[in-house]
């Protein structure tokens, strides 16, 4: 484990409540959507570099499953049932209730701008239909109140059949007589789409009722939303109290896989990339981390507060003077656990926070007031690549800087390429969700990294150790050793 922790100084990002559009962190990377045909078929964003990562999970999950139909287990703690585990007997001819996170963006239009998330749900999908089984397929999409047209799953039903090489038919509703008639209906092999479930309030109320509807319809359940797993709604965690076996997806039982089991159990030495501009929305992450990882680096407009809390000046830099105490505790944390917790000793620094500020590179001690840092410099770069140099995983969680502005993402970047080159030596990269996700597509390397979350919010509360209510509630499955 490495030694004492190493601070030396503050790195970035944005002012407070500045109204550029660019302030608002890409948890949503909408900048980086292009409106277009799906002719050739979208390769943007999360999922997109893990296709071919997923089917070969998919299929060792598939072979491990082999006479026993158990797949492997690597996390003891949180080890739930897959439906890789499931055989043909256990599927064929069974109707199997499928949460999906099919939450795709769509234009003016109503045309599919990123179809990750479709992609993302296909494993799992050809492997119940490939058994046999009668697949009704729910979902949300955006934020409806009501019965909101716009937000008809409907525009998902051509890019789904056609990734399924089956014709799916859509139901106009996602309860009652007239979608028993059309389950009812159905053939083995077939695929069934729900309407939004989200039209009914009692979805995220995950009222008892409602999730009884839901559940009539089917004989078993299968979550693959991780999206929205670390939520307690009705087509998520009611369900299961109506629905037996109820099991993990492959993508669902992928991210466990990564984001625990990797990060419970790492091969060391284990690093951390946390950045982002605040403090306040990374501490549960970074206390988690603490206890686990034997470097920390800290990138972001979080920094500051890290760095007015030792007494340096910031500028006019984003500083939450709330966490000044909080910083130091975390310091001090690192130190006691023995864990290297790296600030940069360089920051760049812009006199407005704009795409075309004026801009230079100082120590981190030497911020002048009137100027604000927006990404870290070439020295951090530098060091931050050499400390993980010899590392055997790690997890990125969090801009460098402000990335959106070309002029300011040299550090963001450069942490996605060096990711990148370690990945191709072996270590086991995982990329955190959100903007860190938004950063190595961006760069072009997200096809090498060893794992890309799918789910922003879930990702952020596994990692702080948080419980999931949509993982809590499915099946658990047989421990089995990990050699």
């Amino acid at each position: 484990m490495a030694s004492a922790a190493s601070i030396t100084s503050p790195s970035l990002l944005q002012p407070p409540s500045s109204t550029s559009s660019a302030t608002t962190r890409l948890s949503s990377p909408s900048s980086l959507r292009l409106s277009s045909s799906l002719r050739p078929p979208l390769r943007r964003l999360a999922f997109s570099a893990a296709d071919s990562l997923l089917s070969l999970h998919v299929a060792a999950r598939t072979r491990s499953a082999g006479a026993s139909g158990r797949g492997p287990r690597g996390v003891v703690s949180m080890a739930k049932k897959s439906v890789g585990d499931l055989k043909e007997e256990d599927l064929k001819g069974k109707k199997v209730f499928v949460r999906a996170d099919l939450n795709v963006p769509l234009d003016g239009e109503q045309n599919i701008t990123d179809d990750t998330r479709i992609r993302a749900a296909v494993p799992s999908i050809k492997y119940l239909i490939n058994n046999g089984a009668k697949v009704i397929l729910s979902s949300h999409l955006g934020r409806p109140k009501g019965v909101t047209p716009k937000f008809s799953l409907s525009p998902l039903v051509p890019r789904l059949s056609e990734l399924l090489g089956i014709q799916v038919v859509k139901a106009d509703d996602c309860i009652g007589p007239e979608v028993e008639k059309l389950v009812a209906s159905l053939q083995d092999g077939s695929v069934l789409l729900l309407e939004n479930v989200r039209f009914y309030p009692e979805e995220e109320k995950n009222d008892p009722e409602f999730a009884k509807k839901l559940a009539s319809l089917a004989d078993l359940y299968v979550n693959d939303a991780f999206g929205t797993a670390h939520r307690a709604h009705a087509s998520t965690e009611g369900v299961t109290k109506y629905l037996k076996p109820s099991v993990a997806g492959f993508l669902l039982q992928k991210e466990l896989d990564y984001l625990v089991g990797a990060v419970s159990e790492p091969k060391r030495p284990f690093a951390a990339i946390v950045g982002g501009s605040k403090v306040s929305s990374k501490i549960g992450v970074i206390e988690s981390l603490l206890e686990k990882c034997d470097i920390l680096l800290l990138g972001g407009g979080m920094i500051f507060t890290f760095y007015k809390a030792q007494g340096l000046s910031v500028g006019s830099s984003l500083v939450e003077e709330d966490k000044l105490e909080l910083a130091t505790s975390l310091l001090a944390k690192a130190k006691a656990k023995g864990v290297s917790l790296l600030l940069p000793t360089d920051v760049i620094i812009a006199d407005k926070f704009a795409p075309d500020a004026n801009s230079k590179v100082v120590p981190a001690s030497a911020i002048p007031d009137g100027w604000m840092g927006l990404d870290i410099g070439p020295d951090s770069v530098k060091t931050f690549s050499d400390a993980l140099d010899k590392t055997k995983t790690v997890i990125w969680n969090g801009p460098m800087g402000v990335f959106e502005f070309d002029k300011f993402a040299v550090g963001t970047e450069a942490i996605a390429k060096k990711l990148a080159e370690l990945s191709g030596k072996g270590t086991t990269t995982i990329i955190g969700g959100g903007d860190s996700v938004a950063a190595v597509e961006k760069v072009g390397v997200a096809d090498v990294m060893s794992h890309i979350s799918t789910g922003g919010g879930a990702s952020l509360e596994l990692l702080e150790g948080k419980e999931l209510p949509g993982v809590n509630a499915l099946d658990e499955a047989v421990p089995v050793a990990v050699s």
